[in-house]
């Protein structure tokens, strides 16, 4: 059963501020400098490339350019003192000094983070076995979700959840890899009655996002936030005055940039997994927490649906005969 939109959701979402864009970028707090390795992992590339190099070492051993001077970091990098200190004030620190604090702090909590097995940041060797492997990743996957749990911006988050549960339509975007994330938030959103769909077509995502108006919410899926299929069809409903949301793990990407709310993910990426790949779960943990908090505004109407749509579809397991189906709810 299908919910249609209420007048109330439909003035709620009239009365929203058009054009306040809600950052999902953390400010220069001290919270902010304890999440530097995640934030620098999602901002490296859209840096320039002299300061994606220093990004690139701090990344690559956070421990060692904690006990590095800023000259021996610039050396290595192969870049200036002055690159370097530009990448500081861009992470939100006042100085190199900062930095080495920070990293020291940073990769001390990581390290206790895996366990003691593990160098932080290791990845998958030539000669690595199976069990190895399968820490490697299970470690890279824990920590996205992690590290995105910390960097999540609360205030861009509760206003995704609001524009969310008050549009009239919401249509997500995402290629790719980003395309699996799309659908799974459509089925959610759709499992509770709201009007969603799910694009990964250009043609479909541009001609559909030239359909929406005000009362209508676009959420943009890209990992590099620079997929121009997927700017495209946000620019082009933002131009219609549809309200958007940008899920990306790229603060400074053209997607994020272009976007009323900020989402941003963190990622990890190891030897034989993409970014987009590696940012997957870390997306998918972003779409969970958007889903439950929509369905807990409307309580009683979001148990009330995935009640009926959970038995529409309970004749199409094995096991509906026996009644399981009523206990298990997976």
């Amino acid at each position: 059963m299908t919910m249609a939109p209420t007048q109330d959701r439909a003035t709620e979402s009239r009365g929203a501020t058009a054009g306040t864009r809600v950052s999902g970028q953390p400010a220069a707090t001290p919270s902010g400098r304890r999440d530097l390795l995640a934030r620098l992992r999602g901002l490296a590339p859209s840096l320039v490339p002299s300061k994606r190099r220093v990004a690139a070492c701090i990344l690559r051993d956070p421990a060692m350019v904690a006990a590095q001077t800023i000259t021996e970091l610039a050396r290595a990098a192969q870049t200036s003192e002055t690159t370097v200190l530009r990448l500081c004030h861009e992470l939100g620190l006042n100085g190199y000094r900062d930095l080495r604090v920070a990293l020291a702090t940073e990769s001390g909590r990581e390290q206790e983070r895996a366990d003691g097995n593990r160098k932080v940041g290791g990845d998958i060797g030539r000669d690595d076995d199976l069990d190895a492997i399968i820490e490697t990743i299970t470690y890279h996957d824990r920590q996205a979700i992690a590290d995105t749990a910390r960097i999540l911006d609360r205030a861009a988050m509760a206003e995704a959840v609001r524009l969310t549960s008050v549009a009239r339509r919401i249509d997500i975007v995402g290629v790719g890899a980003s395309a699996v994330i799309a659908l799974d938030l459509q089925q959610k959103l759709h499992r509770i009655g709201l009007i969603a769909f799910a694009w990964h077509d250009t043609h479909a995502a541009l001609t559909a996002a030239a359909l929406l108006g005000p009362d209508d919410v676009a959420i943009g899926v890209s990992h590099s936030g620079a997929t121009t299929d997927t700017v495209d069809a946000i620019r082009e409903a933002a131009a219609r005055g549809a309200r958007t949301v940008a899920l990306t793990s790229a603060p400074n990407s053209p997607l994020a940039q272009m976007a009323d709310v900020l989402l941003t993910t963190a990622g990890r990426e190891t030897t034989f997994r993409s970014g987009a790949t590696a940012s997957r779960i870390a997306a998918l943990s972003v779409v969970d927490v958007l889903f439950a908090a929509v369905a807990q505004r409307n309580y009683d109407r979001a148990i009330s649906a995935l009640e009926i749509t959970r038995r529409a579809v309970a004749g199409r397991r094995t096991d509906a005969d026996d009644g399981s189906w009523e206990e298990d709810r997976t």
